[in-house]
């Protein structure tokens, strides 16, 4: 057990820009929330699996829709912890502690905003290890858990309960919602006791966010041995430096969906590059060559001071650096991969681990 402060804060939420692969909801935002939950209420404590009991009931706390919103239509502090407040009214149970969904983007700030506001602790682990953009993109969906009752709030006040059978639907139902309720809501879901969380989620996760973030602020050492320490970290693999030359970005179906192209600089001198979104980093190639594919995780970093952006604010003539390293294991299972690699997301060719497509560069 230990606690997360406004400092702790300052370096998650840098390095879960980084897990975010893009994705996930700008984490300047929720930083600035959180920390102002932390000033009003007090730290937070942050607790491991091995302090989890088997009766306690975890929520976790997120946020849906499409990061583009997020950045004009912020959300409140009371849209964040609505949603939990509305299942301990249907469960008729308090909630013992929270977690984040995804480390992944303002995500991962999002329940330390609840935790703080609730006076409960936070779980050091998520479901993802990354930031995905559905629903059922989660290590307990791949276990066999249902989501269900899931609770959803808005910035009018509005809440809602659903009762899907699985991840998919889920998904499905809260997508529609959550852009009838103006592109973004925030959602409880996987509702689960203490005995069945530690054996699906992936542990030490906002740990994680943090040291990626310290590596990434510390002064002392030049930007491109702070980005190599975060690759050893990560055992992650520099794709290639660049140039954004064009962007195409849209809002569709509640996502945020586009393509950013290169021009190589420095070592990548005289190549170009694409990467293809869809809120999160799915796919990047040199010319036609894949060189990563979702699961494994995809970032975009300022070649001046190694800091992550987000796809919603990549930008013509930002000069960058893209990196890649590996997912959790359990995406790269025969479910992992069925939903959440390339084929799922309509591109026409096998998952192939990061590692594997750059032996053949």
């Amino acid at each position: 057990m230990r606690y997360i402060d406004e400092q702790a804060i300052e370096k998650i939420a840098l390095g879960a820009a980084v897990l975010g692969t893009g994705g996930g909801g700008d984490p300047y935002i929720g930083k600035l929330m959180a920390k102002e939950a932390i000033r009003k209420y007090g730290h937070v404590t942050l607790i491991s699996l091995d302090e989890l009991r088997d009766d306690h009931l975890v929520a976790p706390v997120s946020g849906m829709g499409a990061p583009t919103v997020t950045i004009e239509k912020i959300p409140s502090e009371h849209e964040v912890t609505a949603p939990l407040e509305t299942l301990e009214k249907v469960t008729g149970r308090k909630v013992d502690a929270v977690m984040p969904i995804e480390v992944g983007g303002i995500n991962s700030l999002f329940p330390i905003i609840a935790a703080a506001k609730k006076g409960l602790p936070i779980l050091d682990a998520d479901a993802m290890g990354r930031a995905f953009p559905e629903a059922q993109m989660v290590t307990f969906h791949l276990d066999g858990f249902e989501p269900s009752p899931v609770t959803m709030a808005d910035d009018k006040g509005n809440a809602v309960v659903l009762y899907p059978k699985d991840g998919v639907w889920s998904e499905r139902l809260a997508r529609v919602l959550t852009i009838e309720m103006g592109g973004s809501s925030s959602v409880c879901d996987y509702n689960l006791l203490g005995m069945d969380v530690k054996t699906s989620v992936i542990p030490d996760t906002l740990s994680l966010a943090e040291r990626i973030g310290e590596y990434l602020l510390d002064n002392q050492v030049k930007e491109q041995l702070r980005i190599n320490k975060m690759l050893e970290e990560l055992k992650g693999h520099r794709l290639f430096e660049g140039k954004i030359v064009d962007i195409e970005r849209r809002l569709s179906g509640g996502f945020t969906r586009g393509t950013a192209t290169f021009e190589g600089i420095r070592d990548s001198y005289g190549r170009t590059f694409t990467l293809y979104f869809q809120n999160e980093h799915l796919v990047a190639k040199e010319a036609e060559q894949l060189l990563c594919t979702t699961p494994d995780l995809i970032a975009v970093l300022d070649i001046e001071t190694g800091f992550p952006i987000t796809t919603e604010r990549m930008k013509y003539g930002a000069r960058v650096v893209v990196v890649a390293f590996p997912c959790h294991d359990k995406w790269r299972t025969p479910k992992g991969i069925e939903t959440a690699g390339p084929r799922y997301f309509g591109y026409d060719f096998d998952y192939q681990p990061v590692g594997e497509l750059l032996k053949e560069r």
